[in-house]
């Protein structure tokens, strides 16, 4: 991963392709969580084969301001899911796609929008997502796709998927998180009422449903708990304790709610807060590093380096002072906001 600062003199645009039969709520995730944020740093057009009312696959119609054009235009652009997804998409559609991969701009699909992705050819040699249920098609219809069935969403960079409905959220917060910072990312995820971050690789189906003796039952409280002594050492033995659940049975429910294990949950949130602290304060590594639960400084660095691919002091000088509505990035080998 190399490190790069931009700040642009406009708006990073995004582009929303409608497709005809498009999945309604999957058209409303990029919306909602790119107008959602501080500052208006987005600027979002809905946009489709010409500018046209285009039928949901709901049956009522959406208002589209733009053609393909937009496309061309944008920084990144966004294809939600659709139905049916086999269909053989209009080539001026699929033109568009590959132009704007070849020009270097960030592509993003929702649900089966990477069906649209990778017959423009955009996913060829990727590692790429779609829901469950059609995961298995997509790859036998692609095989130069790798896909993965198990996972919320993929990020290569200039090129990111996603899973279905709540999976799309996770992915554009994880966007924000890119483009601007955890701190930005929780403050639209806590607008939103959304869970703050979710890594990619967590599971995307849980075949294991809440036991029929205990309906309703969560362990929101347990994680809100843990997540105001992350400092401390938290083991599952602990966090069953507060759940006053066995540890066995406190681990299979986690896993079922969450789709992650305790401590890989945990980690997660270890490093959020430790992105949040580099970008608000000027608090030593070693110092973030004990508020976060991670220890020591090298093991900060260790963790850091795994999951985002750069350091402690790189992440701080590229996110650190970012006002809202002004792009600091770290970048993926991609084209960041600005283009």
């Amino acid at each position: 991963m190399r490190e790069e600062t931009a700040t642009p003199a406009r708006p990073h645009r995004v582009a929303v392709l409608v497709l005809d039969d498009v999945l309604p709520l999957d058209l409303g995730i990029p919306a909602q969580v790119f107008i959602a944020v501080p500052g208006d740093p987005y600027r979002l057009t809905l946009c489709g084969r010409t500018s046209r009312p285009v039928t949901t696959a709901a049956g009522f119609a959406v208002t589209v301001a733009a053609g393909l054009e937009a496309v061309r235009e944008a920084d990144t652009v966004i294809v939600p899911g659709y139905a049916p997804h086999r269909r053989e998409l209009p080539r001026a559609v699929l033109a568009a796609l590959a132009e704007a991969h070849a020009r270097g701009r960030r592509l993003v699909s929702i649900c089966t929008g990477a069906f649209a992705l990778a017959e423009a050819g955009v996913l060829d040699g990727l590692r790429a997502t779609t829901h469950w249920k059609y995961a298995a098609e997509l790859a036998a219809r692609h095989p130069k796709v790798s896909v993965d069935p198990r996972v919320l969403y993929v990020d290569e960079g200039q090129v990111l998927t996603s899973a279905g409905v709540a999976a799309g959220i996770d992915l554009c917060l994880h966007l924000v998180r890119r483009d601007l910072g955890a701190r930005t990312a929780n403050e639209v995820a806590r607008s939103l009422v959304s869970a703050p971050h979710r890594d990619g690789g967590q599971a995307q189906y849980i075949g294991r449903p809440l036991a029929p003796e205990e309906p309703g039952a969560t362990l929101a409280a347990t994680r809100a708990w843990a997540l105001e002594r992350l400092h401390e050492p938290l083991t599952v033995p602990r966090l069953a304790a507060h759940a006053h659940m066995a540890p066995r049975t406190f681990a299979r429910r986690f896993v079922t709610e969450t789709g992650a294990t305790p401590l890989r949950w945990l980690l997660a949130a270890r490093l959020d807060r430790a992105r949040e602290l580099l970008e608000t304060t000027g608090l030593a590594v070693d110092h973030i590093a004990d508020r976060c639960g991670l220890g020591s400084p090298s093991n900060l660095r260790l963790h850091f380096r795994r999951a985002l691919g750069t350091t402690p002091t790189a992440y701080r000088a590229t996110f650190a002072g970012t006002a809202p509505g002004g792009f600091s990035r770290t970048s993926r080998s991609s084209p960041g906001p600005g283009g």
